[in-house]
C-alpha cells in the first residue's frame, strides 16, 4: 500500500534485527543521483540561555615520541598554568638563641671558685703561675691597695686588682660617705660595691685570669664581712690579713688626702676591731718593717701554704 502523498514509510522494525542505518528514501525510488542530504538547522535555543555557536572539539594529538605529557593551554588573557605543588613540611624549629655571655666564656653561675688544685709533687706549688682569687684584708693604712696592685703587677700570668674603695666611688651623686656619718646609705652602697667586685672577680677568673681584692673586712662581723665575700667570689677565695702596727698605720693614714684620709681616733678604732683576726686561723702579715716588694713577696709564701693547705674560714 503506498501513501496519496510522500515518501514512503520506512520499514517496521524487526525484533532481533538492528536499526535500519542508513536508510533514506532515495533509495527506494529511482532518479539521477543525488548529492548529500542538506544538513537541518540546528534547533532554536531554549529561552534565556546564550546563543553561542556550537563547534565540534577539536582532536587533541598525543604527545610525541620521546615527550613527556603536554601541560594544559591557559586561558587567553592568562599565564602558564602551573603544576599544583604539594603543601611543604612544616619547618624545623628554629635553633634556641645562645644564652647571653659576659667575657669570651660564659659565665659559671653560683660559686665557681674552686679551691686550687695542688699537682703531686714533692716542691710547694708555685703561687706565681697558678689561677688565685686572693682577698687582702686591713684597716686603713695597711698598704692594701699598695701591694695588691704591685703583686698583680708583677705575677707571671695575667692578673687584675679589684679595689672595693674604687667601686665604691663609681657613685658619683648621692655618694653616701661613711666620714660623715656611718648610716643605711653607706652601708647599702658598701654592699652593693662588695657584689659588683664580687661579680667582677667570677668574671676575670671564668676567663682565666687571677684576682686579687682588698677591703677592710672586720673579724666581729662574719655575715657581712668574710662570709659575704665567700657567697660572692666562692670558696676557693684566700683571704690574708696585713696587720702592721698601730703607729704604722696612723703615720700611713696622716699621708692620704680626700675622703679616704679618717681620723686618727677612727684609725685607732678599726685597728682595735682587727686585732680579732688573731687566733680566727687566717694568715697574717705584720708588714710593719717591710716595704710593699717585701711585703709581695711574702704574700706569694703565704699563698704557697694556703694554696697546699687552705685554711677553715
Amino acid at each position: 500500500m503506498q501513501h496519496a502523498v510522500g515518501s514512503p514509510l520506512p520499514p517496521p522494525h524487526q525484533p532481533g534485527h538492528g536499526p535500519a542505518v542508513g536508510w533514506s528514501p532515495a533509495a527506494h525510488q529511482p532518479g539521477p543521483p543525488q548529492g548529500p542530504a542538506p544538513v537541518p538547522p540546528p534547533p532554536p535555543p531554549a529561552p534565556g540561555y546564550p546563543t553561542a555557536p556550537l563547534r565540534a572539539p577539536a582532536p587533541h594529538p598525543g604527545p610525541a615520541p620521546g615527550q613527556g605529557p603536554q601541560q594544559p593551554h591557559a586561558a587567553p588573557g592568562q599565564g602558564p598554568q602551573q603544576p599544583p605543588v604539594a603543601p611543604s613540611a612544616p619547618s624545623a624549629p628554629s635553633t634556641p638563641p645562645v644564652p647571653e655571655t659576659t667575657g669570651h666564656v660564659p659565665l659559671p653561675p653560683g660559686g665557681p671558685v674552686a679551691v686550687p688544685s695542688v699537682p703531686p709533687a714533692t716542691a710547694a706549688p708555685d703561687p706565681t703561675t697558678t689561677t688565685l682569687a686572693v682577698l687582702l684584708i686591713g684597716p686603713a693604712g695597711a698598704g692594701k691597695t699598695s701591694v695588691a696592685k704591685y703583686w698583680a703587677d708583677h705575677r707571671r700570668v695575667p692578673t687584675a686588682h679589684i679595689s672595693l674603695d674604687d667601686v665604691r666611688e663609681w657613685v658619683r651623686s648621692g655618694f653616701a660617705d661613711p666620714q660623715t656619718g656611718w648610716n643605711e646609705h653607706s652601708e647599702a652602697q658598701y654592699r652593693l660595691a662588695r657584689r659588683t667586685c664580687g661579680f667582677s672577680a667570677r668574671n676575670f677568673l671564668a676567663n682565666g685570669i687571677s684576682c686579687i681584692l682588698d677591703d677592710a673586712v672586720f673579724p666581729d662581723r662574719p655575715v657581712v664581712g668574710l662570709g659575704g665575700w665567700k657567697r660572692h667570689v666562692g670558696p676557693g677565695l684566700l683571704p690574708v690579713v696585713l696587720l702592721p702596727g698601730l703607729d704604722i698605720v696612723l703615720e700611713r693614714n696622716a699621708e692620704r688626702s680626700g675622703n679616704r684620709r679618717l681620723t686618727d681616733e677612727e684609725v685607732a678604732r678599726i685597728h682595735g676591731r682587727m686585732a680579732g683576726w688573731y687566733g680566727s686561723g687566717l694568715p697574717i702579715i705584720d708588714n710593719s718593717q717591710l716595704d710593699v716588694p717585701e711585703t709581695a713577696h711574702l704574700l706569694d709564701e703565704v699563698l704557697s701554704r694556703s694554696i697546699a693547705s687552705p685554711p677553715n674560714w
